[in-house]
Order: structure tokens, then sequence, then C-alpha cells
């Protein structure tokens, strides 16, 4: 009989996520905005379960990460396990950790009593998910590169293995369905390895986010800064590489009434508009993402929030894990979906860019 691997993964995923929130959240009073944000949010350590001792004592563990701070000309470096953990934070060489759940992480400066002195330092530091970035680039790296010596012992050969066939699918479909008929048969080439860059990052990330135990686990494009970073990139590629032809028609629009011209009203919308694909790029890969966790997550704590009786418990476990089993098999292609359009996209963007006039082409 053969074994389906996928739906056994899927099904481990939302177990493991389950076990993660009852050895965190078993027996206090449960906050679901709290526990949700906190799982999807920004932290200065990577926080992996909690569990409580014989003597009724709660632990967490963490991986601490370095705090890298710049006040009044001089930088502090230090690790987060100083700042403690959870409910049992302190102040730690005049810093103090604010936030976290529904609220924005961050440190401030504090007095030797602890009070907040109203300022706040340069903060450098490596957060869970700037370390979650360089796992991911790492990890991305290391399989390019040995599907890379793949070819070089074997040569053109056919794909051997799933590894080397899916990522030569993943470069021939962003070359042949993306590349080329969006940016054009002569200049394609010049753009075709940021745009291979941006599909594998953001796919490997999205995917990575759905496996829930570290190294992975980090919700990396759902985290509105790396979006923007990323959206930032492609405007920059896109409008210095805008000819003169692209320029012309945002400040002298063709097929446009010429009083719409004088009035300026379409070189306006036009000017707006080279602001605007970015920020919607920025903000559709944010967004998507971030629900998809959310959703996960929410359906999870069902569990504690209906789970009074062994009974009510029972029936909630198992729908909420059914339901979180379907969610993370839509998230799998949502990864897939999303770092298609966000290089689709890109390539458009260009495209738009480095177009030549019709006469030209002709």
């Amino acid at each position: 009989m053969r074994i389906k691997v996928l739906p056994l993964l899927f099904a481990f995923v939302a177990v493991f996520s389950f076990q993660a929130f009852a050895g965190s959240e078993g027996e206090k009073d449960l906050n679901a905005g709290n526990v949700i944000f906190s799982h999807i949010s920004d932290a200065h350590s990577w926080h992996i379960f909690d569990y409580t001792d014989k003597q009724g004592h709660e632990h967490a563990v963490a991986i601490s990460l370095p705090v890298i701070l710049i006040n009044d000309g001089h930088v502090d470096v230090f690790m987060s396990k100083h700042f403690g953990h959870g409910e049992h934070q302190h102040p730690y060489r005049g810093y103090a950790l604010r936030g976290g759940g529904l609220e924005r992480e961050e440190i401030i400066c504090v007095d030797e009593a602890g009070n907040p002195t109203g300022t706040k330092p340069i903060d450098l530091s490596i957060t869970k998910t700037s370390a979650a970035i360089m796992i991911a680039v790492l990890l991305l790296i290391v399989i390019l590169l040995s599907v890379k010596n793949m070819y070089v012992k074997r040569g053109v050969k056919a794909p051997h293995g799933a590894l080397q066939g899916l990522v030569e699918y993943f470069v021939v479909f962003v070359r042949d369905d993306i590349a080329r008929p969006m940016i054009g048969e002569k200049k394609y080439e010049r753009y075709l390895p940021y745009l291979l860059t941006l599909f594998f990052f953001i796919f490997f990330c999205n995917c990575l986010g759905l496996i829930p135990f570290f190294p992975a686990g980090a919700n990396i494009t759902g985290n509105i800064a790396v979006t923007a970073i990323l959206a930032f990139i492609t405007f920059f590629i896109t409008n210095f590489s805008g000819n003169r032809h692209y320029w012309k028609d945002i400040f002298n629009t063709p097929g446009v009434p010429a009083w719409l011209k004088i009035f300026p009203l379409m070189p306006l919308v036009e000017v707006v508009g080279v602001f605007t694909k970015p920020i919607v790029l920025m903000i559709r890969l944010f967004a998507n993402m971030t629900a998809g966790h959310i959703v996960i997550l929410g359906f999870i704590i069902l569990i504690f929030i209906l789970g009074n009786t062994v009974w009510m418990a029972g029936g909630v476990s198992v729908l909420s894990v059914l339901f979180s089993v379907f969610i993370s098999a839509l998230e799998c292609l949502v990864a897939y979906i999303q770092a298609f359009v966000f290089t689709m996209l890109t390539a458009l963007y260009i495209g738009m860019a480095v177009e030549e006039p019709e006469h030209a082409a002709e």
C-alpha cells in the first residue's frame, strides 16, 4: 500500500503546533491575541517552548540573540538572555525590553530604579526575523550550490533526483513563463538573476514559515520590513532601468486630452503610480502570509478557548487539527502563488520600464 507522505507531513505540523501551544499555555489564563501575535511578530529572542518543573516553576526554552544598541555615541553589545523572558523580564545595563504580543517589542532606556527615561537607543540587534533570514539564505546557498555541482558532474543530462528536478523546474518556469514574456526576448537575460533570486528567496522563506519548530517557524515574509526592502529593490531597479520612452509616457501620456496634460492631472497620476506599485507589492505579500499564519494559529488556539470540558476539548481538538491540516496545505499553495505573483509583477514593471516604442521596434 502506497503511503501518501504529504498529508502525513501536514498532520505532523498541526499536531506539533498543538503540542507547542499545550506546553506553553496549558494551565494559564489564555490571551488569544497575545499568543497569536507573539508567534508571528519579531522578537529579540527565539522562543521555542515553556515547561513547568516539579516545583511548579515555569521556565522558558529560548535561543538568545545578540542585542546591539547605540546610545549617546557608544555601542552596547550583549545577549538578549540578560533581559529574562516573559513575565520574568528585568532591566540590564540601563536598558529594558518592553512590549510583545499585541504590542511591538522594543528596547528603551531606564534609570537605576527601572523607570523609563523617555529615550530609546538605536537598535541594530539581530532579531528573530534577522536570524531566520540568515538561516534561510544559508540553506538556499547550500541547496543551490549542491544542484550546481550536480550539473558540473553530470552535464546537461536529465535531472537526477527530486531536488535537482524541482530547482530546474523553477528556473525554467521563471525564465520561460515570467521573464521572457514580461520583459522581452532581447533584454530578459539581464534581469533573470534578480528574478530567480527573488522567487527562490520568497518561496523558500514562505515554506520555512509553515514549519513550526526551530530553525524554521519564523514569519519572515509576514514582516513588513522585509517585504518593504524587497519592494524597494524592485522600485530601484525598475526606475533606474527606465528608458526615455518610459519617462516620456509618465510626463506626456499618449492618448490623453491636451487639457489633462496642461492641468497636469495625468502626469500627477502617473507619478503617484510609480510609488504605489512597490507599495502594492509590499502589502500584498505581507498581508497574505500574515493572514495565513493567523488563521492556522486561530484554529489551534480554539482548542484551549473552547476546551473547558473533556468532551468539548476532544471534539474541538479533532476539528481544529483537521482545519489546521487543510489550511496548512492551502498555505503551501499560497507560498508558491505569492512568490510567483511578486516575481511576475516585478518582471512586468521592469518590462514596462525597458519597453521600446512600437515604431522603433518595427
